[in-house]
């Protein structure tokens, strides 16, 4: 008996892959499932899902008050450092009040030039900072800010920024 014994715990028993691949492709069906229900709106999740039995009313868009924008000419200015950029493309739009609106349109020369002579000043490598963008426009509205006057510019909106 000792030797039956031993016997059956010497041969390594065969391990069953069935029950291993049957939970696998239980769990993809069932994340499949999960994904349909998600992505066609039947689970309302992230509150995107309208429900058909009630009817919600989209509410209209706040007015954000009256602005004007005056489009900005494009400037391309030459980059002057050893790095992989050699030109910049600028496009912008100024936000105006509707009052200062023939104001700041006379003054678009001069806006012109601090804009040129500001982004000619800057190195190739301040645009590599992951947060250049921001810090560019708030440098730049400041300084528009400064030359307009008070209260007349109040945004720049930077509508292209293309390194090349």
């Amino acid at each position: 008996m000792a030797n039956a014994e031993t016997l059956e715990e010497e041969v390594p028993q065969k391990k069953s892959k069935i029950g291993f691949i049957l939970v696998l492709v239980l769990a993809i069906l069932v994340g499949a499932g999960s994904f349909y229900a998600a992505f066609s709106g039947m689970l309302a999740i992230g509150g995107d899902a309208q429900n058909e039995n009630t009817e919600q009313e989209v509410e209209p868009l706040k007015s954000l008050g009256d602005k004007v924008y005056l489009p900005l000419d494009p400037l391309i200015v030459n980059i002057r450092s050893s790095s992989q950029y050699k030109m910049l493309k600028f496009v912008g739009q100024l936000e105006v009040k509707p009052e200062h609106a023939t104001d700041i349109e006379h003054l678009k020369p001069r806006l012109m030039d601090v804009m040129n002579t500001y982004l000619n000043a800057l190195e190739a490598a301040r645009f590599e900072d992951p947060i250049a963008l921001i810090k560019l426009r708030s440098q730049l509205l400041r300084r528009l800010q400064i030359i307009s006057g008070t209260g007349r510019i109040e945004d720049l909106l930077i509508m292209e920024f293309v390194l090349q």
